[in-house]
């Protein structure tokens, strides 16, 4: 047994909000008070750690992060950068330490925000157009290269790029992509949503146990931040290298993940349902991509983007489809977790799940009758599932209170509103009064569970925490109020959808989330109170230990015994 004292425990619990101490054993919390109570009732034979007053708050779990494209994404070019000059410096760099025939890839470009804004022949000459192939064979003549977009929903490929992966003007576009041509029909090396598939599947893969090594880098990283647990949406190579680090007792991350659509048949084939697992590895829901996003345009709208009569964005799945995708994995005790960006995504993914929970409810009603016995007693009753939104971003006013009164669970990224907030002023216009609407969507009463789209942004939930509370970037823009101030989130209220609200959607909202009895023992102890700095230091925030069920994983404690 150990025991924490000395310290600012912020439990998240409402029958204890704060203690001093607090006694830990066997990985789960065993007991919270003051530090007389908990030394004098548990400290005979306890190893003790005085915390000098330094705030603890319960591990924070990250909803939505793409692991596997993170993990790699760290030894890729960071193409995040103001200019195309840059981010084509950058490659050329990599391409010097590169022999030729390999591949070049890189994260992060967003042309929205290059300077000068980049107008491009592809699509009217309008700001925010897209480079071609040509911009990257001026430094990468040998070396197929491929960038990946800051949405992760457009690629960026060179001429090698199109050779290796056999890509001209004869081949087709996908159902749900597109290929960026010119006016000779000629790829000219955008591709966009489902159309980077074609590029992807040229290029050599990691997986295994190379794709496990650089999670494992991965994952000291995030719990660094201050992160304890995740809900993963990368596919069934990345499920194979959590397993693989899992069997070896290496996963020290509390992992959802779960299974794209593509792979729904083969889930209920073996039977898997969402929860399935233990405390470090389960099963979460079916995704499904409605739309695309709002960096590419490619966002499904109910109406045309601003300056741009002809763009509706791209739907790629509407409410009759996405409701047979639901069914089918209902059935089978997968819910469902959906892409949506647009308002009118949305709209199509709330429809459909309207008629899901009627689907549920006939399902429930077909189950009391089948299980009554002769006697009359019921022996179980189907419960509904945690469906979930993935994003959300713009919602049509009518729309807005339809996810609390389906009980559709929110799953918003703080971050991405300060991130988008001048793009989104461009291309929605009055429109972006009804973004990112997370104070709306606490009042309406919706469970609200916070993360970051990693690598879309950055996994660190402090910087999401100061983008909640604040509306505002690091650097203070767009002034003292923030953007739609309106939207706003407590301090309280951001770290329970980061905590309690993200462990009620994987479904272990009564094991964590809290610093609670019988609770599991994750936990970060920080260098800053959230409670009582200003608002513009949150971001500044840095864990000085993470801990993960009793084990500190990161920081000055590391060197502590298992408790």
């Amino acid at each position: 047994m150990h025991i924490l004292h000395n310290a600012r425990i912020y439990t998240l619990d409402d029958k204890t909000p704060t203690a001093t101490a607090i006694a830990i054993d066997r990985g789960r919390v065993l007991a919270l008070g003051d530090d007389r109570e908990i030394l004098t009732q548990f400290g005979g034979g306890a190893r003790t750690l005085n915390m000098d007053q330094h705030p603890v708050i319960p591990g924070l779990i990250d909803a939505h992060v793409h692991l596997q494209h993170y993990a790699l994404g760290l030894q890729k070019i960071d193409c995040e950068v103001p200019t195309l000059e840059e981010c084509i410096r950058r490659v050329a760099e990599r391409v010097k330490t590169t022999p030729p025939g390999e591949w070049v890839l890189g994260h992060g470009w967003n042309q929205n925000d290059w300077e000068p804004p980049l107008a491009s022949p592809f699509t009217g000459g309008n700001e925010g157009g897209f480079p071609s192939a040509a911009d990257l064979d001026k430094v990468a003549p040998n070396n197929p290269v491929y960038l990946t977009a800051k949405s992760l929903h457009t690629g960026w490929a060179n001429s090698a790029a199109l050779r290796e992966a056999e890509i001209n003007a004869g081949i087709d576009d996908p159902a749900d992509g597109e290929i960026q041509r010119d006016q000779h029909g000629n790829p000219t090396g955008i591709f966009l949503e489902g159309a980077m598939w074609l590029v992807y599947r040229a290029i050599p893969e990691p997986r295994g146990e190379e794709l496990a090594e650089a999670i494992k880098v991965a994952q000291a990283k995030l719990w660094e931040m201050g992160l304890t647990g995740i809900h993963d949406f990368d596919g069934s190579v990345c499920l194979d290298a959590l397993q693989r680090l899992h069997l070896r007792g290496e996963l020290g991350l509390r992992v959802v993940k779960n299974i794209p659509v593509a792979d729904l048949p083969h889930a209920r084939a073996l039977g898997l349902r969402s929860g399935f697992g233990d405390e470090y590895l389960r099963i979460g829901g079916i995704k499904a991509f409605t739309d695309g996003a709002l960096g590419p345009h490619t966002a499904a709208m109910l109406q045309p983007y601003e300056n741009e009569p002809e763009n509706r964005g791209m739907l790629l799945l509407d409410a009759e489809q996405i409701l047979e995708y639901g069914q089918e994995a209902a059935s089978s005790g997968l819910s469902m977790t959906v892409h949506a960006i647009g308002d009118r995504a949305n709209h199509e993914v709330l429809n459909a799940f309207e008629k899901l929970r009627e689907f549920e409810r006939n399902a429930m009603t077909e189950d009391r009758r089948r299980k009554t016995d002769s006697l009359g007693h019921r022996s179980s009753v189907i419960r509904p599932l945690r469906h979930r939104i993935e994003h959300a971003q713009l919602l049509h006013p009518g729309d807005a209170p339809r996810l609390a009164d389906l009980g559709i669970i929110a799953s918003m990224q703080p971050i991405h509103a300060t991130s988008d907030m001048h793009m989104a002023d461009r291309c929605w216009g009055q429109r972006a009064a009804n973004a990112y609407t997370w104070r709306e969507q606490l009042n309406h009463g919706a469970v609200l569970a916070f993360g970051s789209d990693a690598p879309v942004e950055s996994p660190n939930p402090f910087w999401g925490l100061h983008a909640a509370v604040t509306r505002q970037r690091a650097d203070g823009s767009p002034g003292p109020e923030g953007w739609y101030p309106e939207q706003r989130l407590s301090i309280e209220e951001t770290l329970r959808a980061y905590t309690i609200s993200a462990a009620y959607a994987a479904g272990t909202e009564d094991q964590q989330g809290r610093l609670s009895p019988g609770y599991w023992a994750d936990l970060v102890v920080l260098d800053k109170d959230p409670f009582a700095c200003e608002p513009e230091d949150l971001h500044n925030i840095k864990p000085l230990g993470t801990m993960v069920g009793g084990k500190w994983v990161f920081g000055a404690f590391s060197n502590q015994a298992e408790m």
